[in-house]
C-alpha cells in the first residue's frame, strides 16, 4: 500500500490538484482571485489554479496529521510577518481560505468531522490520495528501478 508519505509532494499535490479539478464541488470562489492567503503575504497568489494545489495540500495535511481544525491549519500556512526593521513575528494564514476548502472538500465527500476535534479524511479521500501516490510511485519507478520495491 502506497502512503503519500512515500512521493515527492511537488510530484503529488499538482497530481492531485487535476484530480481535485475534475470533481464539481472543488472550485475557486469569486474572490479567490485577489484575496491573499495571510497577513504575512503582500500580494495575492499569481498562479491560475492555486486554489486546486492549496485544496490538494491541505487534503494530504489533513491525511498525514490526522484530526486538525482551521486553527490549526492556519498556523500550518502561516509564516514570518516582515515589520520593517523590528524581528520578524510568526503569523497565521487565511482562515476564510482554509475554511471555504475545507467546506468544498467535505461537500465533495473526501473529508469527515471528527466530534469536536476538526476534520478527517472520510475512506474516499484516503482511497483518492493512495491510488494517486500509487500512480506517482510507478512513474518514478520506471525512471529509477530501485522504488520497484515500494509498489
Amino acid at each position: 500500500m502506497t502512503h503519500p508519505n512515500d512521493v515527492p509532494p511537488a510530484i503529488l499535490l499538482p497530481r492531485l490538484a487535476t484530480e481535485l479539478r475534475t470533481r464539481a464541488a472543488v472550485r475557486p470562489p469569486p474572490w479567490a482571485t485577489f484575496v491573499k492567503t495571510g497577513v504575512h503575504k503582500e500580494r495575492a497568489p499569481v498562479q491560475t489554479d492555486w486554489w486546486y494545489l492549496r485544496s490538494a495540500s491541505v487534503l494530504r495535511k489533513i491525511y498525514l496529521k490526522g484530526n486538525i481544525g482551521i486553527e490549526r491549519l492556519s498556523a500550518e500556512y502561516g509564516g514570518k510577518r516582515d515589520r520593517g526593521s523590528a524581528p520578524y513575528h510568526a503569523r497565521s494564514g487565511s482562515r476564510s481560505v482554509l475554511r471555504e476548502i475545507v467546506h468544498q472538500l467535505e461537500t465533495a465527500g473526501l473529508l469527515q468531522p471528527y466530534k469536536t476535534q476538526g476534520r478527517r479524511v472520510s475512506p474516499e479521500g484516503a482511497k483518492l490520495l493512495d491510488t494517486v501516490s500509487r500512480d506517482v510511485l510507478k512513474a518514478l519507478a520506471a525512471d529509477r528501478p530501485e522504488l520497484a520495491k515500494y509498489l
